[in-house]
Parts: structure tokens; sequence; C-alpha cells
């Protein structure tokens, strides 16, 4: 009898000690809030509003491609336990609605993008129906993007507010000299070499800002999860043959495969390098500022 009570004893210890360990520790002071990112790019724009406020992670991994990404049971818990969620918004994250259907708890959720005017595409035909999401390209943009963030950690953690908006400040003026920068370099470019050929429509906001025309989109869409037509591949080639266009531009989630068909067929340059959607682990592109330097050495030097 004793043996069976003491069985009994060790039983429901161990059971306890299993259901404490299967908890979600109550966030601390000390560890701040939990900030979930959708990408690594809006993690990094977060954390220079956060500061140390705040952990924050990216939901996709270095290197991923939202517009292809398949969620995981992962992301969900991960988003469950998230105080605030960041998102680009205009459907660059298609899969979140899915994520956020399926998580528990509750959290705020900070669109990046509020208060932005997409643009559009005539003719284009896309999965992202609310318009190009692609507007983290254009710096003077993210500085909305900082204002979204940094009003949402102050609706999250009043005390903080003071942090936040000293952490903004600071950021969006980092934020005026890239884009300073970036005009510098442009200048460089002769303005009838300021020409812009990519897979996708992904540099439209970039090109408005520094003054780029781009020649054509291989693909007439957003998402560079797409294919095209042989009517669109004919109609490149003879875009780049008329405009002289020197290069195509690709991000590095994007198959060269296409691009490569048509450089066979023109003469020009495949730059299929640029970091348009994710960061990088270390060099050349381990934050959103240094990304978009990076892009435009890439850019400057493949058409001066």
């Amino acid at each position: 009898m004793k043996t069976t009570f003491a069985s009994a004893i060790l039983w429901l210890t161990l059971t306890a000690l299993l259901l404490t360990a299967c908890e979600s520790p109550a966030p601390t002071a000390e560890a701040g809030l939990g900030v979930l990112a959708t990408t690594t790019f809006l993690a990094d724009i977060a954390r220079n509003v956060t500061g140390d406020r705040a952990h924050v992670e990216a939901l996709l991994p270095i290197g991923a491609d939202p517009h292809a990404y398949q969620v995981t049971p992962t992301d969900v818990a991960r988003v469950n336990a998230s105080d605030v969620l960041i998102q680009n918004g205009i459907e660059y994250e298609h899969f979140i609605e899915t994520v956020l259907e399926n998580a528990g708890g509750e959290r705020i959720v900070v669109t990046a993008s509020q208060g932005l005017a997409p643009r559009t595409i005539s003719g284009a035909s896309d999965e992202h129906g609310a318009g190009d999401p692609h507007m983290w390209l254009d710096p003077t943009l993210v500085v909305t993007y900082v204002e979204n963030i940094r009003d949402g950690m102050i609706q999250a953690d009043p005390a903080g507010e003071a942090v936040y908006r000293a952490n903004a400040e600071a950021y969006i003026g980092q934020l005026r000299e890239l884009d300073a920068w970036i005009r510098s370099q442009v200048e460089s470019i002769p303005v009838e070499r300021r020409l812009l050929v990519t897979n996708h429509e992904s540099l439209g906001y970039f090109a408005d800002r520094y003054g780029f025309i781009i020649v054509d989109t291989i693909l007439t869409s957003f998402s560079s999860d797409a294919s095209a037509s042989a009517q669109e591949i004919a109609a490149a080639v003879d875009a780049i043959q008329a405009s002289g266009a020197p290069a195509i531009f690709l991000g590095d989630v994007e198959s060269p495969t296409l691009a490569r068909q048509i450089a066979s067929e023109t003469g020009v340059a495949v730059i299929d390098d640029l970091r348009l959607e994710s960061l990088t682990e270390g060099a050349p592109a381990p934050t959103y500022i240094e990304m978009m330097k990076y892009n435009i050495s890439l850019i400057v030097e493949a058409l001066r």
C-alpha cells in the first residue's frame, strides 16, 4: 500500500512538472514585450524603434520569399506567443490571415504601410489585388513604417512612450541620410541610362523616388512566384532592344532562368543578387539600411 501511495505521489508530481514546463512563461518587465515581425527587414526596422524594451524576432527566416512561403505549425505557435505582430500589409504576406485565424491569444497587429497609398499597374494580373506592396524600397516611405511601429509599441507599452519616440526620431534621421546618399549615388548614372528591367514588379517605388524608368517587368505581377507567357518574353526582348537598357535586375530569391534566356537574346547583363525581400546573415545586407546601400551599389555599377 505504501508503495502504491508513493508511486501515486510521484506520478502526480511529475505530471505537475510537465504541465508547468509546457506553459508559456508570463512576460516580465525585464524580458520586455514579445514582438514578431513577418520579415527580416521589418524586424530590423522594429528593433531600431523598440531598443531594449522589447524582444523582436522575424517570423520568416533569412532568405525566405514571402510570396512563396508555406506556413508551419511553429509559425502559429510563435504568433500565439507574441504581444505585437508587425506586418507590411497590402497583401504582401498572403499567408498571415491563416496564421492569425489559427493562433490563440491576443496581440496588437501593426500594419507598417498603413496610411500610404499603394501603386497599381494597369493590366497587371496578381494575387496582390490591393496594389504593389514593395514600399520599403523607398526609404522615405519607411518613415511611415517607423511611425506606425512607434505608435503600435506605445499602445502595447505606454510606459515606454518616451523611449519609442526618441528611438523612432533617431532612426528617421538615419533614413533621411540614406535617402540623400542614394540620390548622390544615382547622380553618377547618366540620365539616359537610368533604365530598369526587372523580373517582376518590385522596384516601382524606388524608380519613382529616384528618377528611373521601368523599361519592362518581365512578369506582369507583383509576386516573384509567377511565370511568364511567350508574349511577355517577346515583349521584354523588344523593350530591352528598343530602349538600350543594359541589365536585368532580380532579387536573390527569384529564379534567374528566364532573365538569362532573355539576356542571351539581347546581350544584356543579369544582376541576380539584389536583396529585396530579406536581409542576410552578416554581410552584405544584415540591416535594412545596409540592404538598401548594397542594392544601390549593384544598380549603380551595372548602369554607370
